[in-house]
Parts: structure tokens; C-alpha cells; sequence
């Protein structure tokens, strides 16, 4: 079994699908709003992976215990009211047309979930615009909220990585990280053994050098002979 904590608006639900039927492996899926929260406090069985938003600082400062894997980006977004002449157009927006709408949360990589619930709902009453990753807009938008793709210099992709524990590294692990990478799960495995035996041949590489550059004693060479 393998526990999967996916942050909110992302859709790892095919992966999960391709997993179970490659490996008959059970997943369990949760949905938080700070998955590393959940991981780092998740007990290690069974195995447990997330899928989160970047970049987070406290990855960066536990980076020499997880393993980090990046797989696609979200675009940004802007959330409009469903009367608004940008739901109407329904096309992808700048954000210079947006510069005399009131912002209700501005952009960010990681927003706060409940924060940008409560600004969806501002927008829902036709006031102002709210900014955040795509997919999570449409997540959490309602009716009478347009989620679009916005640009601007204000706005950038979000990158999503899944991340595991060093430790917790194993065949389940690996096997659903090749399938979240297009590969099949005898390939995965067959990628994290060759990883294994270079780094094992890299480890003696390291240790014939050290020996051949060990000092050899000198000798006090051959005597002259006397006259």
C-alpha cells in the first residue's frame, strides 16, 4: 500500500489508476491543503509521497532528506466574475487589463486556501478579481466566478514536484514515480537499481584512487662506493 498526500486542485487521480492496475497496489489519496505538513508527520508505513506546489522554503531546508521530482507546471490565473467582460471573452487576460480591478488575493505560487476560498467568494458578489494557479481556481471556483489563464510580470508557473523521505525510498515509491514519468514499473525499478550499482562503482572508483595516491616511503637509494 502507498499513501499519496496531493495538495488541493491537483489531479493525480490517472496516476493512481495506472498504479493500481500495473502493480495491484492500493493507494490512499489525500487531499490537504499543505500536504508537507502531512508528510512530515506521516508514520513510514506505509510509504508515503506528496505532490505539492513550488517553490516551498521548508523543502529547501530539509532538501538532504527528501527526494524531489518535478513534474509539470500550472499556469496562473486570475478569477472573475461570471458578468465581467473577461468571462465573456473568456479568453486568456493581461494582467495590464486588469490594473483598475480591486485585488482581493494577489498571485502566489502557494496561497493560502481558506484565505483564497474567502476571496472567491468577494468575487461570487461581482467585486474585484483574484489571482492564484490555475487549476486551483477551478477547483474551488463556484458559478458565478470565471476562472482564466492570466500574463503579466506578476505572474509565473507554478511547478509541481512530488517529494518522499530518503528513507522511506522503495519499490512502491519508485514504481509510482516512473508512472507519474510515462514509464512502466519494471522500467522504474530497473532505473533505480542502475542508479544503485553506479553509485556502488563510484564509491570503489573513489577508494583505488585514494589508495594509489597514498604516499609511498622512500629509500635511501644506492651507496657510492669509496675511491
Amino acid at each position: 500500500m502507498l499513501s499519496l498526500v496531493f495538495v488541493t486542485g491537483s489531479a493525480p487521480s490517472k496516476w493512481i489508476r495506472r498504479y493500481q492496475e500495473a502493480t495491484g497496489d492500493s493507494v490512499e489519496a489525500i487531499d490537504a491543503a499543505d500536504p508537507w505538513a502531512v508528510l512530515i508527520d506521516a508514520p513510514s508505513s506505509p510509504p508515503t509521497v506528496a505532490l505539492l506546489r513550488l517553490p516551498d522554503p521548508r523543502l529547501d531546508a530539509a532538501s538532504e532528506d527528501f527526494h524531489m521530482v518535478r513534474l509539470y507546471e500550472e499556469a496562473p490565473g486570475v478569477a472573475v466574475p461570471k458578468d465581467s467582460v473577461y468571462a465573456e471573452v473568456g479568453e486568456q487576460v493581461a494582467e495590464s487589463d486588469l490594473a483598475d480591478e480591486y485585488v482581493n488575493l494577489p498571485f502566489s505560487h502557494r496561497p493560502d486556501v481558506d484565505a483564497l476560498r474567502k476571496a472567491l467568494q468577494v468575487v461570487a458578489a461581482n467585486v474585484g478579481v483574484a489571482y492564484g494557479p490555475l487549476p486551483l481556481l477551478k477547483h474551488l471556483s463556484k458559478k458565478q466566478v470565471v476562472p482564466l489563464e492570466v500574463a503579466g510580470p506578476s505572474v509565473a508557473p507554478t511547478p509541481i514536484a512530488l517529494v518522499w523521505r530518503k528513507d522511506d525510498d522503495c519499490d512502491a515509491i519508485q514504481d509510482f514515480v516512473g508512472i507519474t514519468k510515462g514509464r512502466s514499473v519494471r522500467s522504474s525499478r530497473a532505473n533505480a537499481a542502475q542508479k544503485g550499482r553506479k553509485t556502488q562503482k563510484t564509491q570503489k572508483s573513489h577508494k583505488k584512487q585514494e589508495k594509489g595516491k597514498a604516499k609511498r616511503p622512500r629509500g635511501r637509494g644506492r651507496r657510492r662506493g669509496r675511491n
